[in-house]
């Protein structure tokens, strides 16, 4: 991660610590030790490592570093995202629109926990970025059919549930498969959640855990937003060949699932940096959901009451959100969820000379590209106009990166190897007593 420039406001550098000190609460190194089972309660059996996600190359190198025992294992990530391990390989593929090595890497997971016993341990690393990462189709469709519908729904405004559904019934890995492909040996999963709520389910689409959905709750969605399926795809839905593996199934009998990193975490780690720095801070929910811009809006309204009312809250203060919303493209321009929904809030801040806001995705990118959002200060739309830019324009043409870039204002990361979903603060300072 980057270090706050030394030149940056004293707003803008705490909401940028902040956002550090949310990242960090999530880091594999701090999060997997305390989970890792005692060696010698294997005995005889093996541990064998698998795992999908933006942050499972680095849990894999957290297990390597803490477990001084024979393993070997396989994790995906995406590209860019990989960490160097010796025992366990890591394969990098493509996110958010899957790609052959997602699929060749799955297929070799799958190979991977055949033939394995009762005395093996399965341990598996799942973090946000899984679905994409695992894309291997049930037999009768190509990946090229879960690309299609993988864009379908990244368009349409689709809930990351809803996304999820649709894949589980896609997939030969996801929905619990690879869990009852380990069988009869022990699971035991670690994840990182970045999906509203922290249902084991949504994240990766439940790879090990038991789907309580079902091919119709996947059809209602493709009939929700109108998406126009491939007749392969309508068929397997149709006909029940990508049902998913259920509650109660005894293949999924030896797995366990803990939750090691979530959304709420992190946000409890950002309230504790404006506490020190003498802030209070507010968190509004981790698992906020809707169009980013409509979000955007909700909450300005919420600090300009703040700022001019001192109700509900006291200045200063800051309001802090998790969650994930979505984003219905209209425009062609470049952007993400958190920066749609910083320019929205932006715009309908009307410059209030005390407000204060950044968001971000705590993977470091924020739609497809490597920006993980943005800052806003109460002179931003001033710079904008000055610049020629429209902020509404720019909103319209779904344009967040393209704006904030061009006032300087981009937040970038670098991959930070964790993914606890979107962080959102506004800052609301208290208001100057004149002598």
């Amino acid at each position: 991660m980057k270090i706050p420039d030394v030149s940056f406001d004293p707003q803008q550098a705490l909401l940028h610590r902040m956002f550090d000190a949310a990242i960090a609460s999530a880091q594999p190194a701090l999060c997997i030790p305390a989970h890792l089972p005692d060696p010698q309660s294997l005995g005889k059996g093996r541990l064998i490592v698998i795992g999908a996600g933006k942050a499972s190359a680095a849990m894999a190198r957290a297990v390597e570093d803490h477990w001084l025992a024979p393993l070997s294992g396989l994790v995906v990530t995406r590209y860019g995202y990989a960490v160097p391990c010796e025992r366990i390989e890591i394969i990098e593929a493509a996110h958010p629109v899957p790609d052959a090595a997602g699929e060749v890497a799955a297929q070799r997971m799958l190979q991977l926990v055949q033939g394995l016993t009762a005395d093996d341990l399965v341990l598996c690393l799942i973090s946000g970025g899984g679905s994409s990462l695992l894309p291997l189709p049930l037999p009768g469709l190509s990946l090229q059919y879960k690309q299609d519908v993988s864009h379908a729904l990244l368009k349409c405004g689709a809930t990351i549930s809803e996304m999820n559904c649709v894949r589980r019934h896609l997939s030969a890995i996801k929905g619990g498969r690879l869990a009852a492909a380990c069988h009869p040996a022990k699971v035991l999963t670690l994840l990182i959640s970045d999906v509203p709520g922290d249902d084991p389910i949504d994240i990766a689409s439940g790879p090990t855990v038991a789907d309580p959905t079902t091919r119709e709750d996947a059809l209602a969605v493709m009939r929700r937003y109108n998406i126009d399926v491939p007749p392969k795809v309508m068929a397997i839905l149709q006909s029940g060949r990508g049902e998913s593996i259920k509650p109660g199934d005894p293949c999924l009998a030896g797995t366990e699932v803990r939750m090691i990193a979530t959304p709420q975490m992190a946000l409890e780690a950002a309230a504790a940096v404006a506490r020190a720095s003498g802030v209070t801070p507010y968190i509004l929910g981790d698992a906020l959901e809707g169009e980013a811009r409509d979000v955007g809006k909700v909450l300005a309204g919420m600090a300009l009451h703040v700022a001019g009312r001192n109700k509900p809250f006291e200045a200063p203060c800051v309001l802090l959100s998790g969650g994930e919303t979505t984003v219905t493209v209209r425009g062609k321009g470049r952007g993400g969820r958190n920066v749609e929904w910083l320019l929205a809030a932006g715009i309908a801040l009307h410059s209030h000379p005390r407000i204060h806001a950044l968001a971000g995705d705590t993977d470091g990118v924020d739609g497809q590209e490597e920006i993980a959002g943005g800052y806003w200060a109460p002179d931003s739309l001033e710079r904008a106009w000055a610049l020629g830019l429209r902020p509404k324009d720019s909103l319209a043409n779904n344009d967040g990166h393209g704006f904030f870039q061009a006032l300087g204002d981009s937040v970038v990361t670098g991959p930070t190897l964790t993914n606890v979903n979107d962080f959102r603060a506004i800052l609301i300072e208290a208001p100057t007593t004149e002598k």
